[in-house]
């Protein structure tokens, strides 16, 4: 049953984006049994500055999910996505319209999302009509031209054209380009380069880091590739088994990593000098702690799920959920720094 309730009355400081302790729970039919694919997730994107925020971890995580609330494609479990302090699931039709234009969304399947039926013009042909951009056919086409450009297509090249006649790169730009016409304050960028060659992967980070400086525009990007994330910079959150279990600015999460499990993801990345490699696996806990853990995963889940895998287990992390502590510009939730300051609720790289 949904834990949801009314948010509280929207005020001018209101976050533009918000996650609020969100939880998302698949599963309890006829067999009861249940995953956690999100655990009580916060975070949100202030009007101004404009930042950009990665959501990394392994396959399974939970980063997709948890994103997936912020644009209304999954409904959280408990807790709440807010738009300007209001539940994007009880917006009116107004707000409603004003929200789907502030918050878009670029999935990470190039090839999924054009139906093959229609020419490439129409996707942004759409955009404009549905948002009433412009006023005259003429104004339409000159506004298309101008987003192609702003994503580096040239429109000789790509006007006219169906979707199987382009690259996976250009296809993903096009949906930049769309996102270009309405002016988004956030864009969610789900695995948005995976599918892509390394050469339009740069480009691609390129253009929303110019969308970023030029046009004010939020990012949310979720990946597993720890690369990309250092290369936007700004801030990151670390995502384990459905939880945040590291936030902080990107540069100091990753130079000094204060979680085992994030330690874990960065020794896993190999090095592009061919002549260093892994003379040993990555440290895990012993036998004897993996053994001691409960059975399946309990109710609450009230105990560190990376301690089967961690060298540093205690006692405590088979008993006790960490809660996330405060290590200069960053959080870790882990016992390691049980002797740190507790980091506020709901504070994980607010900016």
């Amino acid at each position: 049953m949904s834990t949801r309730h009314n948010p509280e009355p929207s005020t001018g400081n209101a976050p533009l984006l918000e996650l609020r302790n969100v939880s998302v729970i698949f599963g309890g039919g006829l067999t009861g049994a249940q995953t956690v694919a999100v655990d009580n997730v916060s975070l949100r994107f202030a009007e101004q500055p404009p930042r950009i925020l990665s959501m990394v971890g392994e396959s399974g995580s939970g980063k997709t999910t948890s994103a997936r609330c912020l644009p209304g494609l999954s409904q959280p479990t408990g807790g709440m996505a807010l738009w300007r302090g209001k539940d994007i699931y009880r917006l009116s039709s107004e707000d409603f319209r004003t929200y789907r234009r502030e918050v878009q969304v670029v999935f990470q399947d190039p090839y999924g999302i054009y139906n093959p039926y229609y020419r490439i013009d129409r996707v942004l042909e759409v955009a404009i009509r549905k948002f009433r951009l412009a006023t005259s056919a003429r104004q339409a086409h000159e506004l298309i031209l101008d987003a192609l450009r702003a994503v580096d297509l040239r429109p000789d090249d790509i006007l006219h054209r169906y979707p199987h006649q382009l690259s996976g790169g250009e296809r993903q730009r096009i949906m930049l380009a769309r996102a270009y016409l309405l002016r988004p304050k956030v864009i969610i960028a789900d695995e948005p380069i995976s599918m892509l060659d390394a050469a339009v992967r740069t480009l691609f980070m390129n253009i929303l880091l110019d969308f970023k400086e030029q046009y004010g525009v939020s990012t949310l990007f979720i990946t597993h590739d720890l690369s990309t994330a250092y290369y936007l910079g700004g801030d990151i959150l670390v995502m384990e088994y459905g939880r945040v279990i590291e936030a902080g600015a990107v540069d100091s999460v990753m130079t000094e990593p204060a979680h085992p499990y994030t330690r874990l993801l960065l020794q896993s990345v190999p090095s592009p000098d061919p002549s260093q490699r892994w003379t040993s696996p990555p440290p895990v806990a012993s036998e004897t702690a993996a053994d001691r853990l409960p059975a399946g995963v309990p109710a609450g889940r009230n105990y560190c799920l990376f301690s089967h895998r961690c060298p540093h287990v205690m006692d405590v992390c088979l008993t006790a959920r960490p809660r996330m502590y405060r290590l200069g510009d960053r959080e870790a939730a882990c016992y390691l720094h049980a002797g740190s300051s507790p980091a506020p609720e709901r504070a994980r790289v607010a900016p």
